[in-house]
């Protein structure tokens, strides 16, 4: 077992390189499933969810070879069967995106249901299942299991999107990639690590158009080839360090970003009265003085993305005034609002709403991630709190960022390491 100590209120100074997109990653890879040829991918984030990632991809009987620490090259053409059934399936959400990748090639899946977070209220893959069911598969849940089934393969279709959902509209693209026919998808999200995906398919020739507005238009062809593509900064990422310098103080130059993709943080940042410059592909953050109070709704993009709303919120527990959080995207994302508390954090939830009174200080506290995102902010609160505060349940924070240890101490935060006995008795490291 691991847990993180963390001895704060030491300002941040320096550099940090943001590393390639998790989001991207977890859809660009099983997208390789699709491709006749190998796949070199670059950038790739070395976290949990991607190691996962490929060793479910192994299982299948593709050929997974690491060129470098962040290059990997990817062959799935042995693959022959349209199952995945891994138990590493349940331990990873961005797994359903083998669906869609199955039905593309295979014309049908069987695939376990996925895992990941759970951060509170459902995750229904009600809308993957309706775009699937228009493009002609037939789908049902059975003793745990996603099963899809087409007759002579899927037929590009009209798909409207009754909520705005990354993965159904991710899963969509990938399934309509090598459908007979176009797919028009409307209301579809706008996320860059979709733009990503599309990127990257239409390298390996696909014929995707509009990805990043609300109407996606895939023409169907009738195999992809290999090539190389390099996956995009991860957003998140640097959203999360920018953060970790609005709460803890300092001056922290952030690299390999593209500052555009940044625009709804930084915007935020800047409304409590954090320094925030743009370059072509870093960002500089800096604040000395106070922060003050914000309001903040999560949207999906361009608006505030709900994967920094407890980020953000961790900033505010110290910001001078009263804030108001909103979530809009999931029912209920505050579960780690308890253990901000525990660290003398005012927070006050009612539904899908916070209200965060600034407080003078956080003290250090032992605490517990519950997700990957509200582990994350947990690390902000105990970078920002006086003394010293002991993060359990890391596995999930090792789901979405790549050294996040070395990359605080890098800045000058005092942030290492433990390693506890497991019940044998023996010293192991934490696995995501």
């Amino acid at each position: 077992m691991t847990r993180y100590i963390v001895n704060g209120r030491k300002p941040l100074f320096g550099e940090i390189d943001i590393s390639g997109a998790k989001n991207a990653a977890v859809a660009i890879i099983p997208a390789a499933l699709m491709v006749n040829g190998i796949c070199r991918i670059e950038n790739v984030p070395q976290i949990s969810d991607v190691t996962m990632f490929f060793h479910i991809l192994e299982e299948m009987g593709a050929s997974v070879r690491t060129i470098n620490k962040n290059t990997m090259e990817i062959d799935c053409s042995r693959i022959n069967k349209a199952e995945a059934t891994s138990d590493l399936m349940r331990k990873i959400r961005a797994s359903y995106y083998l669906i869609g990748a199955m039905l593309s090639r295979f014309g049908e899946a069987t695939v376990a249901m996925p895992g990941g977070c759970n951060f509170g209220g459902v995750r229904p893959i009600d809308q993957h299942i309706k775009g699937f069911e228009a493009m002609g598969a037939e789908v049902e849940v059975l003793n745990g299991m996603i099963i899809c089934r087409t007759q002579g393969g899927l037929k590009g279709a009209s798909v409207y999107m009754d909520v705005v959902s990354v993965g159904a509209t991710i899963n969509v693209m990938l399934a309509a990639a090598l459908a007979k026919g176009t797919t028009i998808i409307e209301n579809a999200a706008r996320e860059p690590h979709i733009v990503d995906l599309a990127n990257f398919l239409n390298s390996m020739g696909a014929d995707i158009r509009g990805a990043g507005t609300n109407v996606i238009k895939i023409r169907g062809v009738s195999q992809l080839h290999g090539g190389t593509y390099s996956i995009i900064p991860d957003q998140i990422e640097a959203g999360t360090y920018m953060a970790a310098v609005a709460g803890a103080g300092g001056d922290v130059l952030i690299k390999n970003v593209i500052p555009k993709h940044m625009d709804c943080i930084s915007c935020k940042l800047r409304e409590m009265g954090v320094s925030v410059i743009d370059y072509e592909d870093s960002i500089r953050v800096s604040r000395t003085s106070p922060s003050r109070k914000t309001n903040v709704k999560t949207l999906p993009y361009p608006g505030f993305p709900t994967d920094m709303q407890p980020q953000i919120s961790a900033v505010l527990c110290l910001a001078q005034g009263t804030s108001i959080i909103s979530e809009g995207v999931w029912d209920n994302r505050y579960k780690y609002v308890d253990e901000l508390s525990k660290m003398g954090a005012r927070i006050k939830v009612d539904g899908r709403t916070a209200v965060i009174e600034g407080v003078t200080k956080l003290s250090g506290a032992p605490i517990r991630a519950m997700d990957l995102r509200a582990g994350a902010a947990l690390v902000i609160a105990g970078l920002c709190a006086n003394g010293t505060t002991c993060i359990e349940g890391v596995n999930y924070i090792e789901r979405g960022y790549e050294s996040i240890i070395e990359k605080l101490q890098g800045v000058g935060a005092d942030i290492h390491e433990e390693f506890t006995p497991d019940d044998d008795g023996l010293k192991t490291a934490s696995v995501g």
